[in-house]
């Protein structure tokens, strides 16, 4: 019987803990982030940018797919009314951090530049940017295996940028 009691105590104690944590969390205002949902306005959206073969709009352009936005990318298709998304730039950046003894780079700064606009009829345009940092740890003994890895993590940011984008689509 006592061997029941504590196991019993012990399970009680595990629930309390939990429920302590989470009026704890809930009472400092941490929310959960949940999957941003647009706006009604969003339904049809015209959706350009400068460089049409940047890897940032063919992520951003899925991620509206994603979100049951229907896309057009010329005002002949657009909606009356409609949203215009304009992807000015995404340009990255890289700043040396450290070198190895022999003067040879160790490691890396990267830095992600976006910048966007939205004209929406009847109102003033929205131009946002930010930019998004990481830093790189380079090899040159490696180097192929570095190489797929900074392949890697500009793809890890150019995924951040798109669920940034949204976000921020969702706050507007």
């Amino acid at each position: 019987m006592p061997l029941l009691f504590k196991k019993a105590m012990t399970y009680y104690k595990q629930i309390i803990a939990v429920m302590l944590c989470s009026v704890v969390l809930s009472g400092c205002g941490f929310k959960l982030k949940k999957a941003s949902v647009l706006p009604q306005e969003f339904k049809y959206l015209t959706v350009t940018a400068d460089d049409a073969n940047s890897a940032l709009y063919r992520q951003l352009k899925k991620q509206l797919v994603n979100a049951k936005v229907d896309l057009s990318e010329d005002a002949v298709g657009r909606q009356a009314n409609s949203p215009h998304f304009i992807l000015n730039k995404d340009k990255l950046d890289r700043r040396t951090l450290s070198l190895f003894k022999n003067g040879q780079v160790a490691e890396y700064e990267l830095t992600y530049h976006v910048a966007y606009q939205l004209v929406r009829p009847g109102q003033d345009t929205v131009k946002q940017n930010f930019e998004l940092y990481r830093t790189y740890q380079d090899d040159p003994n490696k180097a192929l295996a570095k190489a797929k890895e900074l392949d890697i993590i500009l793809a890890e940011m150019r995924l951040q940028a798109s669920h940034r984008i949204l976000r921020e689509l969702s706050q507007l």
